[in-house]
Parts: C-alpha cells; structure tokens; sequence
C-alpha cells in the first residue's frame, strides 16, 4: 500500500526491529525499520532509509521504539477460557496418581465444570473470563479463539456463545467464537450417547449457524467422548450448514482422529499427541494446521509427544496454544505456551513464534486478515523490549509487551 500524495499516514513507528513473520519460513526480519498503519491496517513496512519523506511528514502519530522489536500480535487458537467453577482438587487428585480418566469416570473433569458452568449467569460467566483475558492482552495477544463446550444442552451452549461474543463486544482483543457442544457426554444421555449427537446435529448445529457471528464447530474425538462415527456426523451435518470445522484429535489415544479432520478439510487438527505418520500426513494433504497445546501435555504429565517431526516432515503448519481451561490446562500466558511448546516438543523459536502468529491466524481461517506485518493486513502489532525474537520463547513469565495495537489503535 503506496501512500496517497498529501496524505499522512495515520500512525508510523520508527528505529525499531520488525519480525514480519511473513512468507512460509524465518521471522521475517527487518533490521533498522518502521511500520505505518492507516485506516486500521498496516499501510507500509520496510527499512527506515527507505521511507518516502522525512517521519514528521509522512505520520500524523509518530512513535520512536528506541530499537524495540514489533511482531504481529499474538494469537491464541485454542481456548476454552469461558466456564464457571474451579478444579483445583482434581489436581491434587492427579498429584496422588488419579488419572484423568478416572476423574472423569467419577464424575469429575468436564462435567464437573459444566455443572458448576449450567448454574452461572450470563453475567458471572462474563466477569471471570474477562479477567482470564486481561492477563492474555498483557502479554500482547491481540486475539483469543474462545470455545463452547461447557454447557452440553441447548441453552446453555448458546448462553455460553453469547458470552463469547459480549467479551468480543468489551475488549481490545478480538474473540473468535467456536462451538464444542460435542465435548463430553452429558449425564442424561450416558445411555444414550446418539440421542445426544442427534441433539447436537438437530437442535444445536441450526441455531449456531443463525448467529450473526461465524461460528467453527470443533469436536471431542477420543474414547472418553465421542467415536470417529459420531464426529463425522456432527462434522458432516456442519459443512452441510457452511460452518467450518476442527477437532480435539488423539490426545489420549489414536481414533485415526487426524485423518478424520484431514476428511472433512478442518480448519485444525488439536493436541494430535498419539497420531499416525500417515494421519499426519493427511493432514498436509487437506491443507489443515496442527494446533500443539504443551500446558495440557504438562498439567497432564504425559509422556506421548506430539509428531512433530512429521509435521516437519510433510509440511503440516504448526500452531501453539493455551488451551485455557480449568481441569488440563489452567494457562492463561501465550509467553508460557512457547516457552512449552520449546522445552517439551523441541520446537525451535520459530516454530514458536510462527505458531501463535501466523499460523495460529491459519488455524483460525484468518491469516488472509492478521498474523504476519504485511502490507493491507490488520494493524494488530506488538512492541517488545527484547534482544531477539527469540527472547520470548526463552523468558519464563515476565511481561514484556511494553505497547499493543489492536487494529491500529493502542491499547496500552
């Protein structure tokens, strides 16, 4: 985007450093640069030397990073940060050696949240996870996918996308809503788990795609949930309504979960940890990203890593996120995830920072909009008091996030 003759730009930041994070590989470095935005979105990016007039004179607003590094804002692709409740217990539980599956047969896990989520407000749902955002706009997200899944019936599954799209409504960050009503098996369909995927396809599945908001609808595959069969109906009975798809796939065990999403051209495929080489590459085929989520491989104390050498291997993006949630990963902090994703999946710092960049925003079927310092994109940028880009994978916690535009406008 040329600037117009007599026109300024509205906001130019100067003397800094600029990880792009822009074509398939690399941080997209620009060493001595700038970046202008106009009318919300990046306007021009390039060296300093190579700005068409003096700084004064091509920006209204001219900021001096003082050799600060700037990255896209961040993106969190996988969260499910709106419930009601706390599990703290179930984590001493699984400190004395439950498993999660066990947990889950007592009564506990989901559905110990969805209990406590089914007797919440609108307005109390709201509040908490407004607070659980915060701390993830501090440290320079710029936009949080946020799931549903914590209601298991009808009303309290559209409760829940209301709230997502009011914490959309009141905060700087951009909220991506998805519907997960096929995330456990409620208590009253335990003996009737098709009555609850038909539930879902015909009673759920048409008011979700109603809302003005696009909605993905993503699934729990795995055999504490639902069967491949049921998913793929539900998956089926989605892209009959035009809404696309992604699932929570091979997590505990291998269900050809990667394949299934490869099948039906998921937006994603999430945690992956027990997947074939051949699902992996399925999923290469059909386009769709890897979304990696440590804090649940942490919180859990897995061992089964995640394939990431085939994901190198056959070209399969890969994303990196919280998986904000109460029972498998109480996280909050992008910074944290990568610092993760490094240690436990030897990702590389770039692997990192791509997969809450521009590869998140493919996760979400938005890197046509934000997720790279591109010309034409969102002005969704991040100012960084750091040496390297890969200083943000290597500090565990700390806020170093010292500005944050969200669609061109600064937030702090």
């Amino acid at each position: 985007m040329n600037q117009a003759p007599g026109k300024k730009w509205d906001h130019l930041i100067i003397n800094t450093h600029v990880a792009t994070m822009a074509g398939d590989r690399g941080y997209g470095i620009i060493d001595e640069g700038a970046l202008a935005i106009s009318d919300q979105r990046i306007a021009w990016v390039g060296p300093m030397k190579d700005l068409p007039d003096a700084p004064s004179e091509c920006a209204v607003d001219v900021f001096s990073a003082q050799n600060q590094w700037l990255t896209p804002g961040l993106i969190d692709c996988h969260t499910h940060m709106v419930f009601a409740g706390n599990r703290a217990g179930e984590f001493e539980q699984r400190l004395n050696g439950v498993s999660y599956q066990e947990i889950a047969a007592q009564g506990g896990g989901i559905m110990s949240t969805v209990r406590a989520t089914r007797a919440a407000s609108e307005n109390a749902l709201v509040e908490a996870a407004a607070g659980r955002l915060r701390h993830l706009v501090s440290e320079g997200t710029t936009t949080v996918e946020v799931k549903s899944g914590y209601g298991l019936d009808t009303e309290t599954e559209l409760r829940l996308l209301r709230s997502i799209q009011r914490l959309d409504e009141r905060s700087p960050t951009r909220v991506v809503p998805t519907f997960l009503g096929a995330h456990a098996i409620p208590p009253e369909f335990s003996s009737d788990v098709d009555g609850y995927v038909n539930l879902v396809i015909n009673e759920m599945l048409p008011q979700v795609a109603e809302l003005r908001t696009p909605v993905a609808v993503d699934a729990y595959c795995e055999s504490i949930a639902f069967s491949r069969d049921q998913v793929a109906r539900i998956f089926s009975a989605a892209r009959d309504l035009g809404l696309h798809v992604k699932l929570h796939a091979d997590q505990l065990s291998d269900l050809d979960g990667a394949a299934l999403a490869a099948e039906f051209g998921a937006l994603s495929a999430d945690h992956l940890e027990f997947s074939s080489d051949a699902g992996i590459r399925q999923l290469a085929d059909a386009g769709s990203v890897a979304v990696l989520l440590p804090g649940a491989f942490y919180t859990l104390r897995e061992t089964q890593l995640p394939p990431v050498g085939a994901c190198r291997e056959f070209g399969v993006p890969m994303a990196v996120s919280t998986d904000c949630n109460p029972g498998t990963s109480p996280l909050s902090s992008l910074i944290t995830a990568m610092n993760q994703a490094c240690i436990l999946f030897r990702l590389t710092t770039e692997e990192a920072l791509r997969g809450v960049t521009i590869n998140a925003a493919r996760a979400l079927g938005i890197d046509e909009a934000t997720g790279s310092l591109e010309p034409g994109k969102i002005a969704d940028i991040a100012v960084w008091d750091i040496d390297a880009p890969g200083d943000l994978c290597y500090w565990v916690g700390g806020r170093r996030c010292t500005r944050l535009y969200q669609s061109g406008q600064v937030v702090f």
